[in-house]
């Protein structure tokens, strides 16, 4: 059996990240260290070094000075992430090997080819899409980078968990996919990576349209 060396704070991060993941938090829900710390058989330091490290990837916000608590959403944010790991995911797809992309293009272009339906519930398009994004990164060997890229996923996921539900249709562009696979067949890395970006932008703004825009505010 393997033995996790990790720091706890990691390994607690990590849990939190999950947690996150599944919806199990609501945005802007107030976090009881105490109560928390015992439900996952910690003490409180290596949980308050997790969730000090959670508020520095924006995830937590500090509640001026009486703990922490998971961000609400907002547009502004929203972008920003998308905007982050649009970059994120382009830079570790050009730290990879073009051998190797061009030998797993021909599989992410069939995962693309798989799902050809624009409409479909949020936890099935996301199944797909981390499929298709996981293979796409895995011959990156930054691992700081691919767990920043991981965070900030985490951040962008509870928005679609708290705004759109795993059973909501949405939309997704399978074309954008088959794209930067055929690109990677045919060697162009540049080009795949302008087109990967392209479509964290795109869906980003197929999102955006279930944000709420702020009292007041243009919805734009």
């Amino acid at each position: 059996m393997p033995i996790d060396r990790r720091p706890l704070r990691e390994q607690i991060r990590e849990e939190l990240l999950s947690r996150l993941d599944r919806g199990d938090f609501a945005a802007g829900t107030d976090i009881n260290e105490v109560a928390l710390a015992t439900e996952l058989g910690v003490s409180r330091t290596p949980l308050r070094e997790a969730l000090i490290t959670l508020a520095g990837e924006g995830v937590l916000e500090s509640n001026q000075g009486r703990g922490f608590r998971f961000a609400p959403v907002s547009r502004k944010e929203f972008r920003e992430l998308c905007e982050i790991v649009a970059a994120l995911e382009s830079l570790a797809l050009d730290l990879s090997d073009p051998a190797y992309l061009r030998e797993i293009a021909p599989e992410l272009l069939r995962l693309a080819r798989d799902f050809p339906d624009r409409i479909a519930e949020q936890q099935i398009i996301e199944r797909h899409d981390d499929e298709w994004h996981d293979l796409l990164l895995s011959g990156c060997r930054n691992e700081r980078l691919l767990d920043l890229i991981t965070s900030v996923k985490a951040g962008m996921r509870r928005y679609a968990h708290l705004l759109a539900g795993d059973e909501t249709p949405l939309e997704r562009e399978a074309a954008e996919h088959r794209r930067v696979a055929e690109l990677l067949m045919a060697g162009e890395l540049a080009q795949a990576s302008e087109a990967l970006r392209g479509n964290w932008v795109n869906g980003m703004e197929r999102m955006m349209s279930h944000i709420p825009a702020p009292e007041g505010a243009a919805s734009t």
